[in-house]
């Protein structure tokens, strides 16, 4: 398997296709990994949430990180980190054109509002439906990228007849 260094502008168009990521924040030195819906617009990530843990830790620590993954194999993959800044975006005149913005870019995918609104029975953090607007703003973001290498091709490849069962995993393996 070969891994490669992503460029900057080959992880933006992971971000563009993307919209199931993995959101990290901390709150007191207790790191909190979660999926998360998130749009991006070519220079910030945008999501919804409503009140809960996720949005304690990011008002305590605005510092984030942001991961996603499209996987097509165990030997075919993508993953693009990003690292970024926390910012609410409240119900008012100040921020109305961004969350606007945000929701426009939201709306494209399919339910992208259900993971924050489906009641969760947690009776120790109840919670609110106010939506919550937020933008991560980007600081800086690294991605790698994996592809079998040429033995691997060439062996997948071979005029060797394959057993059921070996034709079934080279097929799992290189798609």
């Amino acid at each position: 398997m070969l891994i490669e260094e992503m460029t900057v502008e080959e992880c933006r168009e992971v971000l563009t296709r993307a919209s199931l990521a993995r959101l990290a924040c901390e709150m007191d030195g207790q790191p909190y990994v979660v999926p998360v819906n998130l749009a991006y617009d070519g220079s910030d990530l945008f999501g919804f949430a409503t009140m809960g843990y996720k949005i304690d830790c990011m008002r305590a620590n605005p510092l984030v990180c942001v991961e996603i993954d499209d996987i097509k194999s165990q030997r075919k993959w993508t993953s693009v980190v990003v690292f970024g800044t926390y910012e609410e975006l409240p119900d008012i005149p100040e921020h109305e054109t961004t969350r606007e913005h945000a929701y426009e870019l939201l709306q494209r995918r399919a339910m992208w509002w259900e993971p924050a609104s489906v009641s969760v029975a947690n009776l120790d953090y109840p919670k609110s439906f106010a939506p919550i607007f937020y933008r991560i703003r980007i600081d800086g973001m690294t991605g790698r990228r994996a592809s079998p290498d040429r033995v691997e091709v060439d062996s997948a490849q071979s005029t060797k007849p394959a057993s059921r069962l070996s034709r079934l995993l080279e097929r799992v393996f290189t798609n």
